[in-house]
């Protein structure tokens, strides 16, 4: 199948739709109605708002994907968690010159309340879209907001530990929805 930059696509396995925003040979940029970007490998998407006897012409019976859910998998040991290496990983950095343009004239309690909000949104986008992971960003400071975050988190369905110390340092927060399939 060929795809454009700016063909509407779906994504197989998600609930996933979007616009094509950049293709590096085999991976597709897709930026979905929320403004989220995602990476994707060509096969895993599918050209939508085409006749749908067009889109039968492209499906491959021999495609490993397809193939992969016919076959029945091997039991393996339960885990809440599945480490996938196309895993979807949300990042978000709060700190408040990344959220607004100026902080001027708004106090801490202004500026800790946009970055509770904005957590809270893209949590909450995360359990909606089944993105399984979400790296919050907090910086280290005199630990506040990780202290607020922390009890924001509480109240979902999600396990949280400190990010990795290589890729963010000290101050960021790894969180893993779990989700109901």
């Amino acid at each position: 199948m060929c795809l454009e930059i700016g063909n509407k696509v779906a994504v197989i396995d998600a609930d996933i739709r979007g616009f094509v925003t950049k293709i590096n040979k085999e991976e597709v940029f897709v930026k979905d109605s929320e403004g989220m970007e995602y990476r994707f490998f060509k096969k895993e998407l599918v050209k939508i708002e085409v006749d749908q006897n067009e889109l039968s012409k492209f499906s491959d019976i021999n495609n490993p994907m397809l193939k992969a859910k016919i076959q029945p998998s091997k039991k393996a040991k339960k885990s809440s968690f599945v480490k996938d290496r196309n895993e979807v990983v949300m990042e978000v950095d709060l700190h408040a010159e990344k959220l607004v343009k100026s902080t001027r004239g708004m106090d801490n309690f202004d500026i800790l309340s946009l970055q509770l909000d904005t957590a809270k949104q893209k949590l909450e986008y995360c359990i909606s879209k089944k993105i399984s992971k979400l790296v919050l960003i907090h910086g280290v400071g005199d630990g506040v907001l990780k202290t607020e975050l922390l009890y924001l988190l509480n109240n979902y369905p999600v396990k949280y530990y400190d990010a990795s110390y290589q890729k963010y340092g000290q101050g960021a927060t790894e969180v893993y929805v779990y989700q109901n399939y």
